[in-house]
């Protein structure tokens, strides 16, 4: 890389360690290239981005950024996850390394905190953003779609009792 690359590249590496709102850092060492095609297939899909950067341009990008205690992480072949929903990443993340020992978490940052693997790991666990919006959607309209079956109710019990006495006079 000439300098103008790596300078574009620490300016990217910046605006991402800006704008996402979680980063975890893994070592790949010993995946193949399959594997790390999967692992970027499966962030993709998930709304997150795998980036393998050299650790002296992200150190340099990590600088100024919420994301900067990551930077004692980065030492050896690393890998960058980073994604906007707080969960994406750290989810694909720890279900790949369950199943590919290579993979291995380091930690991360969550805005201005640092993560531990365990905390990563534990982030891993919570529903992802849709997955809450789909849960406080249904708990807004359950209440609505009882209230509508209580409004219907006493004029279907009028009905009913307006039909059986009906039904004993025509007997």
């Amino acid at each position: 890389m000439d300098r103008a690359e790596k300078k574009a590249a620490v300016t990217a590496l910046n605006e991402v360690f800006q704008k996402t709102s979680v980063v975890v850092v893994a070592h790949y060492s010993g995946l193949t290239v399959a594997q790390m095609q999967t692992l970027r297939k499966q962030m993709r899909e998930a709304g997150a981005t795998v980036q393998v950067a050299k650790n002296r341009l992200a150190k340099i990008a990590l600088d100024g950024t919420d994301a900067g205690s990551i930077a004692s992480l980065l030492k050896g072949p690393t890998l960058l996850a980073y994604s906007q929903d707080p969960v994406a990443a750290a989810k694909v993340a720890v279900g790949f390394a369950k199943d590919n020992d290579k993979l291995v978490i380091l930690g991360g940052a969550m805005g201005k905190t640092a993560l531990n693997p365990e905390a990563i790991k534990s982030l891993a666990t919570l529903p992802s953003l849709d997955e809450l919006r789909a849960k406080l959607i249904g708990l807004i309209q359950a209440p609505a779609t009882k209230l509508a079956q209580l409004t219907t109710a006493p004029a279907a019990k009028v009905a009913r009792v307006v039909s059986a006495y009906a039904s004993k006079d025509a007997a």
